[in-house]
């Protein structure tokens, strides 16, 4: 980890600046994918999927067979601890539902708001040598809460052609049933345009490298929407001396295990204590199955030393933390001073793990300072609001001279005549 001592405000934008792998042809690759899979459907996921996973599937939707057998194989804690997890995510995003805003502005003219889910919606779960099932259930759950329609889940598959057990049953408490072996860029470009075999979305959700990021935004740009800019993951941990150092290097190293190209960002009040993190990393990192990504991951990290708390909580919100760890006595207050988040994890007994996986909140969060304008996932990710009003006679009456007198300052006579029509009749 590179270490910084007070580090004048000049130099932060630098600081921000999150790694990237150099990708050059990135944008290249990635449309020449997008455009396989818009020409040829399930042919070209098939071709990517043998050229980039090493598998050639007969099929590419997992049959009800398959999840039976594969859950059926699936450790029994496994499956209790994914029971509790969902059920916590159930609980939160339920309390996020919101009543029909109703409101009459002026006699005889009322106003409502009302939220509808998002009919088709399609899910992308990573898997290879990190299956993340725990976000099957960040993304499955609050669509079955919302509503959807139509719930498809696009996952690669594994090298004997099957799909992670645990994301099958992850699946099975969310009610998805369509499930599909295909991962990567091409994954998404099946969800925004269908194939012969996966139906098309109307939104796209879930994390993925850099190409699966780069093929959401560019789908993006052609009118299928995605939950949100969102790239590799990353944790920042603002400590003061009453830290425990063991804590504070396991936070790290478990967001350092992620990938190469995450970053994990210490922000300490405290000198000594940088020291003593380190030590602590280097104990812990050669535990770690994982050790060899955790390393690179923390080449291209940071600590940094503040004498001042206040420059510590800019330095914070300048940041903008995917997720944001305040390990210190005054964790409390220092939380009403943030402003740039995804999620936020008070105290020593609140691991970035427990939101990974269990305590209820989503951990489907906006990166690359992107929580300066974004939020995380919720219930209203899957929802969309439609506004209303009608109006009576008198209604009319009241509020048709207004905007006869607007329509007409805007030039507009049609909008004048919509109106003026009905106060003749």
């Amino acid at each position: 980890m590179k270490v910084y001592e007070n580090p004048d405000v000049s130099s932060w934008p630098v600081l921000t600046r999150r790694p990237e792998l150099a990708l050059d042809f990135l944008e290249s690759s990635v449309r020449n994918t997008l455009n396989r899979v818009k020409l040829s459907g399930d042919l070209a996921l098939k071709e990517l999927t043998k050229q980039y996973d090493g598998v050639a599937l007969e099929g590419i939707r997992v049959s009800e067979n398959e999840i039976t057998q594969a859950i059926s194989t699936l450790d029994e804690k496994v499956k209790e601890a994914t029971r509790v997890a969902a059920a916590n995510i159930r609980l939160f995003h339920e309390k996020q539902r919101r009543d029909t805003l109703t409101v009459e502005t002026m006699p005889g003219v009322t106003c409502w708001r009302k939220s509808v889910a998002v009919q088709r919606v399609g899910i992308y779960i990573p898997g290879g040598t990190a299956p993340l099932f725990s976000t099957v259930l960040m993304l499955g759950i609050p669509a079955q809460l919302a509503g959807c329609a139509e719930v498809v889940l696009c996952t690669p598959p594994n090298k004997d052609g099957s799909v992670d057990s645990a994301i099958l049953f992850a699946a099975s408490l969310a009610g998805i049933t369509k499930i599909f072996k295909t991962g990567g860029a091409q994954a998404i470009a099946a969800m925004a345009y269908g194939t012969e075999t996966i139906p098309r979305v109307d939104k796209i959700f879930g994390p993925g490298n850099q190409y699966v990021t780069k093929a959401k935004q560019m789908i993006s740009q052609e009118g299928i929407a995605i939950d949100m800019p969102a790239g590799p993951s990353e944790v920042m941990v603002l400590i003061d001396n009453t830290a425990d150092a063991s804590f504070v290097a396991a936070d790290l190293l478990s967001q350092a295990e992620h990938g190469i190209d995450s970053q994990v960002v210490l922000v300490s009040l405290d000198k000594p204590m940088i020291e003593s993190v380190k030590n602590e990393i280097a104990k812990q990192v050669d535990a770690l199955p994982r050790k060899e990504i955790a390393l690179k991951a923390l080449d291209n990290s940071l600590a940094l030393y503040f004498d001042s708390t206040d420059t510590a909580i800019r330095f914070a919100n300048e940041y903008a933390a995917e997720h944001l760890i305040i390990n210190t006595h005054d964790c409390d207050a220092l939380a009403d001073k943030i402003v740039n988040a995804g999620s936020v994890f008070l105290g020593p007994y609140s691991p970035e793990a427990i939101g990974d996986y269990a305590s209820g909140t989503n951990h489907t969060l906006p990166t690359n300072g992107f929580a300066k304008a974004y939020s995380g996932v919720s219930l209203e990710s899957f929802m969309k609001t439609i506004t209303y009003q009608k109006l009576t006679a008198k209604g009319l009456q009241a509020l048709g001279p207004h905007v006869e007198i607007m329509a007409e300052a805007e030039q507009l006579q049609g909008h004048k005549s919509a109106v003026t029509v009905r106060l003749k009749n």
